[in-house]
């Protein structure tokens, strides 16, 4: 079995004290050093994505999936001596995307991994369930191996989008690992004028497992506020952290 440690996080851009924000997130990341990690809501023209990846001992590789417009998506860093192939986007209308490459790791076994961000309009259940449908069957037509599939879903289990994963064998890595969702993924107690207060909160983001992966622990991450401000948080997302076995 081959062991992976992943995580997700959507950094929300630019906007919500991001000066701020950065130093909380480049000092999780250092003590994090996942093997993979999918970010959504990147600036590439702040080269977000390679601060992230250059915050501890380990050296990354990113590779970006551009949503709505070039500059601005998400990006899946993979930790070297790990690499992709077969790096393909998928564009799901609505200003999102879809990045997925093929990873051969350390034991052997090899794994699909994508990162996505589905639309954010709390009413919009079905352009989710549409997306998620857009995503399995492009999932369906790549490789045979196992998957991981992570990001900002903007859908909560109750959720046509979440029962369209379930349905095509995808597994949630935290309810897997704890034997329930986390109760909140977003938002996470930041303050910020500008602050999205759109929607209830709830259970957002998620690690999906499928194949021959064992999801053996999963936490929240990038969720501890800054010392002595407790309305400053790495982003109004928390994000997920899971150590999983590959067979």
């Amino acid at each position: 079995m081959d062991p992976l440690h992943v995580a997700t996080l959507n950094i929300r851009n630019l906007a919500d004290r991001w000066d701020e924000r950065l130093p909380l997130i480049l000092a999780d990341m250092a003590a994090l050093q996942p093997d993979l990690l999918g970010l959504q809501e990147v600036v590439y023209v702040l080269q977000q994505d390679r601060l992230i990846g250059a915050a501890g001992e380990g050296r990354y590789d990113s590779h970006r999936s551009w949503a709505g417009r070039p500059e601005y998506g998400n990006a899946l860093l993979i930790r070297q001596p790990l690499a992709a192939t077969e790096v393909e986007r998928l564009d799901l209308g609505l200003n999102r995307s879809a990045i997925r490459g093929r990873i051969a790791l350390r034991e052997g076994a090899t794994i699909v991994v994508t990162v996505t961000h589905l639309h954010h309009v709390p009413a919009d259940e079905m352009s989710r369930d549409e997306q998620a449908e857009q995503l399995v069957a492009w999932l369906a037509l790549g490789p045979a191996e196992s998957q991981i599939v992570m990001g900002d879903f903007n859908a909560k289990p109750h959720e046509p989008a979440y029962s369209r994963m379930t349905d095509a064998g995808y597994r949630s890595a935290f309810l897997e690992a704890n034997g329930h969702e986390p109760e909140v993924t977003w938002p996470s107690g930041l303050e910020a004028p500008a602050k999205d207060a759109d929607g209830e909160p709830g259970c957002l983001d998620y690690v999906w497992i499928r194949g021959r992966v064992t999801a053996d622990a999963c936490r929240l991450a990038f969720d501890r506020p800054a010392v002595g401000d407790p309305g400053l948080y790495p982003s109004d997302h928390l994000g997920l952290a899971a150590r999983l076995s590959i067979g």
